[in-house]
């Protein structure tokens, strides 16, 4: 008979049954293109209408796009609202610059570099923050860091599922928190503007996708603290001396990598200096005018191509220097490479682009953004309360659907304008959901790279399971999510800008 399961492996279980039972993102949002189709004819008939909230006297009622107006939108849209779904080009010309870095090798390069050349009592620490940084290259740091700090814990004689949950949580649970604008900002920032402009477009015209930077680079130090301190203090002793046969020496960076990493950080200064020119002499072709010409500047609309560049370029340095890359037909081939891998989001975005597409033309977002808003209003739920049931909420949903992006189109037509239409600006609203998002992945089983986590370790312990995996990972999420959350409110008490010209408070 076997062993009793306890109630934590029980709700795992639970978890993991009810998560398996969603559709795919592709099929839930063209479910829920449907459901707004169904709702938009239901509810038109009932008469509801609001006031515009950014147009004093303008009365806004919800339109049915089942009639022969609407029908005839569905269709005449259908394509616009692919190619014009926010992230998609966003998402995509970043990744042609990221992705040169990462095909190259540069990426792995660089992060197995940082982390041989830390001493020995800061391995923990370099780990975790080497983890965190990993977000510029997207999902690389999945693939590259855990297996590597397993290796590394165990050449120094430390247990090395501790080093992997360490490189673990720094690169899930620290994903939204860089020094360096990623493509994470970019995706989540343009479905936040979106959302804005269904109250403001004015508003939303001015945001940018750099409007939580301020915040993510503080947020890199504190996580970067508070995951050595777990792994140290929490999670090593808990799993105690390592006893198993599986033993790999980690290789230290070849003298063709070394060359090509100096090459690769010659061509990133060349390419900093060149940017500086362009936007802070006097006159300058990417500078702007008034009071903040930097922060109100053509530069900072432009910072998707220019982080683009500024990873393609050394990336370019090290494949050429390293034979990675030895003529143009190489280049192609790995730009080719990277764009196929982008295949289901490219899948995804068409069915989101309907969604969002039809909920903002229905006017049920702006609707339901009004009605919201009144009735957290009528129970006095607003300030920091109403922030932390907004992260309890988004941790809660990120444990059965894995895709940020995914999560956060569903989200941002919803609360973006509820949280303005209460006095929060969008930027707030996006960076409470990118710590809630962040700090629950290392716990979802249904997380994308959770599996390869899982396969990773169980060359220490062929007995890990998804149980042990996010037991292991739960001091983490807690204490990322409690420590996080504290230092965002905090933030909001001062009343700090979360990145160039974001408030807290929107007016």
């Amino acid at each position: 008979m076997g062993k009793k399961k306890g109630l934590f492996q029980r709700s795992l279980d639970g978890i993991e049954v009810v998560g398996n039972k969603l559709p795919h993102p592709v099929t839930l949002f063209a479910i829920l293109a449907l459901i707004v189709l169904l709702l938009s004819a239901g509810l038109s008939q009932l008469g509801i209408s609001v006031e515009h909230p950014g147009e004093e006297g303008e009365m806004v009622e919800i339109k049915n796009l089942l009639n022969a107006e609407g029908i005839q939108y569905i269709f005449s849209s259908m394509t616009d609202n692919f190619i014009g779904f926010a992230p998609l080009g966003v998402v995509l010309v970043t990744m042609l610059g990221i992705g040169i870095a990462e095909r190259s090798g540069l990426i792995s390069a660089l992060l197995r570099g940082f982390v041989l050349s830390v001493p020995k009592r800061f391995i923990t620490l370099g780990l975790v923050f080497a983890g965190i940084m990993s977000s510029v290259a997207s999902d690389a740091g999945y693939v590259v860091l855990p297996p590597l700090g397993a290796l590394l814990f165990a050449a120094v004689g430390r247990h090395p599922l501790a080093g992997l949950a360490a490189a673990f949580a720094g690169v899930s649970g620290g994903f939204s928190a860089n020094l360096l604008l990623s493509g994470t900002d970019a995706l989540l920032g343009e479905l936040t503007i979106a959302g804005a402009a269904v109250i403001d477009p004015a508003y939303a015209e001015g945001m940018s996708i750099a409007m939580n930077y301020w915040f993510i680079i503080v947020s890199v130090f504190i996580l970067t603290l508070i995951g050595t301190w777990v792994t140290e203090k929490i999670v090593e002793p808990r799993l105690g001396e390592y006893k198993g046969e599986y033993r790999e020496k980690v290789e230290n960076l070849t003298a063709i990598e070394k060359k090509g990493l100096i090459w690769s950080g010659i061509s990133v200064v060349v390419g900093l200096i060149l940017a500086a020119l362009l936007i802070l002499p006097e006159g300058a072709p990417m500078r702007g005018t008034g009071d903040q010409p930097i922060i109100d500047s053509p530069f900072m609309d432009s910072l998707v191509p220019i982080i683009a560049i500024l990873f393609f370029i050394p990336g370019l340095a090290y494949g050429m220097v390293t034979k990675a890359i030895k003529n143009d037909k190489d280049v192609a081939n790995q730009l080719s490479d990277t764009m196929a891998s982008m295949g289901m989001f490219i899948v995804l975005a068409f069915t989101a682009g309907q969604f969002v597409a039809y909920f903002n033309e229905s006017n049920m977002g702006l609707v339901l953004g009004v009605y919201g808003a009144e009735f957290l209003q009528s129970i006095n739920l607003t300030g920091i309360p109403l922030v932390l049931v907004f992260i309890i909420i988004a941790a809660f949903i990120n444990i059965f659907i894995g895709s940020a992006s995914a999560k956060w189109a569903m989200m941002a037509p919803v609360f973006v304008p509820i949280m303005m239409q209460l006095g929060y600006s969008p930027e707030l609203t996006q960076m409470a959901y990118r710590i809630a998002d962040s700090s629950t992945n290392i716990i979802s089983p249904l997380m994308t790279y959770f599996a390869i986590i899982i396969a990773f370790a169980q060359k220490y312990d062929k007995k890990m399971g998804i149980g042990t995996l996010v037991s292991t990972m739960i001091p983490y999420s807690m204490f990322f999510l409690v420590g996080w959350t504290i230092m965002l409110i905090v933030w909001m008490l001062l009343g700090i800008e979360l990145g160039p010209g974001a408030p807290i408070l929107y007016e």
